[in-house]
């Protein structure tokens, strides 16, 4: 039996060490393929949602983290806005104050679509979820269409829990009450005498008298007693 040269086996040791080379390199082809297939997937589902929807996301995960963080201080018995307001830098304080009023200025009535948007904004951040753990089956369940947008189709996805409804309904009790504690009430002398036949004809007699009662005052005193020529 002949036994294999130095230089034949040297050539079979490269061959090999060839093979092996060709075969990492393969993998590190196919692993860099799948990556840049996924980056590429997950960039288009990106550039499909909505603009605000990064926005969205964190202000969910902030409210997630602000509720547990106001969980874990209450069962620690501390007050958690003050401790809160503890670590906030005067600096800090300023920069979210002029970023409030720079963000929602008060302008007043300007027409009814904005008014609509202000209101919807202001319900949306009185009405934190109450069952976070509900809130988190169902930001997994539903993923993407969890943040709905506007080409987003979540008719049938969503079932009202009567918890919910009950919150709903709460809300509305509040904002009837607010509306009705604020609303303008007009104060009646119930001695004066009534000398208008509605709302609209008291106010005339109002403006007629601001005007013109000085002048009058002795012809109307001459009427109610019967002595006018």
């Amino acid at each position: 039996m002949e036994k294999e040269g130095p230089s034949e086996k040297s050539a079979q040791e490269k061959r090999a060490e060839r093979l092996q080379q060709l075969k990492k390199l393969h993998k590190l082809r196919m692993e860099a393929r799948t990556h840049n297939h996924q980056a590429v997937v997950a960039e288009d589902a990106k550039n499909k949602l909505p603009t605000n929807w990064e926005s969205s996301k964190k202000r969910a995960e902030w409210i997630l983290n602000d509720e547990k963080a106001r969980e874990e201080a209450k069962q620690r018995g501390e007050d958690y806005d003050r401790t809160k307001l503890l670590h906030v830098t005067a600096l800090d304080a300023e920069r979210i104050e002029r970023k409030k009023k720079k963000k929602n200025p008060d302008q007043g009535f300007s027409d009814f679509e904005s008014a609509t948007v202000r209101q919807y904004q202001r319900l949306v951040k009185n009405l934190p979820p109450k069952d976070m753990e509900h809130y988190e089956e169902q930001k997994q369940k539903y993923g993407d269409a969890f943040y709905a947008g506007p080409n987003t189709i979540i008719h049938g996805l969503h079932e009202d829990r009567p918890q919910a409804i009950d919150n709903m309904v709460k809300d509305l009790e509040q904002q009837i009450n607010k509306r009705n504690k604020y609303s303008r009430k007009r104060n009646r002398n119930e001695d004066a005498d009534i000398d208008y036949i509605n709302e609209k004809n008291a106010k005339f007699n109002k403006k007629l008298e601001r005007f013109y009662g000085e002048h009058t005052a002795e012809i109307k005193q001459n009427l109610e007693r019967g002595t006018a020529v």
